[in-house]
């Protein structure tokens, strides 16, 4: 079976009292557009996906008209939006008085209104929780990208360190992670690549700036690659020109405490187990280890879902407690350790879970 049209099962098996999904994009591109048709090319503005179970039909503009039917597959048929006599009839076939679900996180309230006064649904429900939780559990297609993604990044942060001096800034390094990143196939970052030098590495999501690298500094690196639209999410920790002091040991007690509480971490992951127990598993190790020095200092949750976007869905730590670990979940690995004006290190990696446990893709 064509994976896109075991994903408009997937869909309506979670949400059974509705007839209709609508995806509308609007001057950006809803992720679950490409979710529903995996069509690469083109922006598809303002075009309408209606999702059935077992079909789909997109309405577009003479604009992407020949890239849409480029892209096509069996279980999905094109319409223009300027053929205006069968594009309103099939909207209002598949809309008037029919329960209709629509993403209610992304699409404004001045479109659903339109959907209301033009098409006279019997009711619109927002699924937005039921995508996301649908596109959680990825399948084979979306694991391959994810994985190719998080090799691409993997292999930029070995190649970067060639480029570790002193004085280069954190906004040269950043820049220079991204061209190594798309020389090896990357095809773009999933978000602003994060570069911070020092007591910067101690703000989590710090932009990088004009602060130059320094002997024995820690360098903190959170990047990620895009492959086939899916996205990776990778962070690493390093000490440059270790000397071989009391600054150093302190950075490299912090490093090895933070490597144990993700390796910890990962073993711990079981099919069934609340993902929020993992988070915790993470931060009482931090918590106690080095009789307590760094209670406190772990000041974020454990990981997140990843996939189309790089937050592909809800994190996980005391805030979603009801969230278990399923087979096909990938999820970030990333605890940390954070001093003010001292620095941080975070070591982050993509995991796939299986029925056996977690892998690091």
């Amino acid at each position: 079976m064509n994976p896109i049209i075991n994903r408009y099962r997937k869909i309506f098996e979670k949400e059974m009292g509705i007839d209709t999904v609508v995806i509308m994009n609007t001057g950006v591109q809803d992720p679950n557009f490409y979710y529903f048709t995996g069509f690469r090319s083109s922006l598809f503005e303002k075009c309408i996906l209606i999702v059935k179970k077992d079909h789909s039909y997109l309405l577009t503009y003479d604009l992407e008209y020949q890239d849409a039917m480029r892209q096509r597959f069996n279980g999905i048929e094109i319409i223009k939006m300027s053929d205006e006599q069968k594009a309103r009839k099939l909207l209002l076939k598949e809309i008037r008085g029919k329960t209709v679900g629509i993403n209610g996180e992304f699409l404004p309230l001045n479109n659903c209104n339109r959907i209301k006064e033009s098409y006279k649904p019997k009711r619109l429900i927002d699924i937005s929780r039921s995508l996301a939780d649908t596109r959680m559990i990825k399948d084979n297609t979306e694991i391959a990208n994810i994985k190719r993604a998080a090799k691409i990044t993997k292999r930029a942060m070995q190649l970067i360190q060639k480029h570790f001096k002193v004085g280069i800034t954190e906004v040269e390094l950043a820049r220079k992670f991204d061209e190594i990143s798309g020389n090896l196939g990357s095809e773009g970052p999933s978000f602003d690549t994060i570069v911070c030098f020092g007591s910067n590495a101690a703000l989590p999501h710090h932009s990088p700036d004009s602060t130059k690298l320094r002997k024995g500094d820690i360098i903190l690196i959170d990047a990620g690659a895009k492959f086939n639209r899916y996205c990776s999410d990778i962070t690493r920790s390093f000490i440059f020109q270790k000397k071989n002091d009391d600054d150093y040991r302190k950075k490299k007690e912090m490093y090895d405490t933070v490597k144990e509480a993700h390796d910890l971490a990962l073993r711990s992951i079981r099919e069934g187990m609340p993902l929020s127990r993992v988070h915790y598993i993470a931060l009482d190790y931090i918590n106690k280890k080095a009789n307590g020095r760094y209670n406190g200092k772990f000041i974020h949750s454990l990981g997140h879902s990843l996939g189309i976007d790089v937050h592909d869905g809800p994190g996980f730590g005391p805030a979603y407690s009801n969230i278990n670990a399923k087979a096909g979940m990938v999820i970030t690995d990333e605890p940390g350790i954070y001093i003010k004006g001292f620095g941080g290190i975070r070591i982050e990696d993509d995991v796939l879970i299986t029925e056996k446990g977690a892998v690091i893709l």
